[in-house]
């Protein structure tokens, strides 16, 4: 039995280190078929995005994820040139792209729009961002990513620096890191460490230590998870000037790491990571933007086939 059959996607919490897992080895297999098997995964089926906020990676990812497997897309990428200009509601647009698709992704700024979206769609949905909330397809591609270049996450070292407060990736990251034995250094501004609100739920799963100086953990880390620090989230843009360039990462800090360290970060990047770094052997992140496309196509392909592939 498929577990993942029609199931909506909407929080990281969801899942259990075995579904997890379970989700890793999909990704194994639709990485090892050859194309035309892999087309056949989804033939017929069509995936609709729908992004009330800009997105390059993520919408590209679920596309390109979807034609891997023999499925179509369709969908809004910019909220502009739709009827939500005319003041069509979240409900009636999630109900009329339900009725074109299969599966239905979603972006929004607003905090539980994903979750009211499954709500009312009688087809699954996958939250691609839902304001400051989570991210859940970005931790799976985050954790497929760690465990495929250190082949294991339990008992690693990992580090996340930059903005953990408004950085929707930090939280489904660390909610699904608390599915395993790692040691965690969240490593921030004062005023951007995570929300108070979190820390309770995060706690009861996944030990961690706070810190402002990336100096006192680097040499440490087994994961450098890097952040970008959110203009666009901060309500006051004399509070962004305050934090911006906090943390950077050039390569005096990479002779600081281990040899066999990796460095990793959700993108885009700005100026948190410099271009020095792209050509070393730590640097996985435009790995892990390809892992994504992966990953994607495996919970696509488990959501919309009952017997899986």
């Amino acid at each position: 039995m498929n577990e993942f059959y029609q199931k909506d996607i909407i929080s990281i919490k969801d899942f259990s280190k075995e579904q997890l897992e379970k989700i890793f080895t999909s990704t194994d297999k639709i990485m090892q078929l050859n194309p035309s098997d892999r087309r056949e995964i989804c033939k017929g089926k069509t995936l609709a995005y729908l992004f009330y906020e800009p997105s390059t990676r993520t919408r590209l990812s679920f596309d390109s994820a979807m034609a891997s497997i023999g499925g179509n897309s369709l969908g809004i990428s910019d909220t502009n040139s739709s009827s939500t200009q005319k003041g069509e509601s979240l409900a009636d647009t999630v109900r009329i792209m339900s009725i074109y698709s299969d599966v239905l992704v979603l972006r929004h700024t607003l905090d539980g729009s994903s979750r009211f979206a499954a709500e009312v769609s009688d087809k699954p949905v996958i939250n691609a961002g839902s304001g400051t909330e989570e991210h859940p397809t970005q931790a799976i591609q985050d954790l497929f990513t760690i465990k495929k270049e250190k082949k294991k996450i339990d008992g690693l070292k990992i580090g996340i620096v930059g903005d953990l407060k408004y950085g929707r990736t930090v939280y489904s990251l660390l909610y699904g890191l608390g599915n395993y034995d790692v040691d965690v250094r969240l490593i921030s501004p004062e005023s951007l460490r995570i929300r108070s609100d979190s820390t309770y739920e995060i706690k009861q799963k996944l030990d961690y230590t706070e810190s402002t100086n990336i100096e006192d953990h680097i040499d440490d880390l087994d994961v450098l998870y890097v952040t970008r620090i959110q203009k666009e989230r901060f309500p006051d843009e004399e509070e962004y000037l305050k934090v911006k360039g906090s943390y950077v990462v050039g390569l005096d800090l990479l002779k600081q790491m281990k040899e066999d360290s990796i460095i990793l970060h959700p993108l885009p990047r700005i100026d948190e990571i410099s271009t020095d770094i792209d050509k070393t052997k730590n640097a996985k992140y435009f790995e892990q933007a390809e892992y994504g496309k992966h990953t994607r196509a495996a919970l696509l392909g488990l959501t919309l086939n009952e017997n899986g592939f």
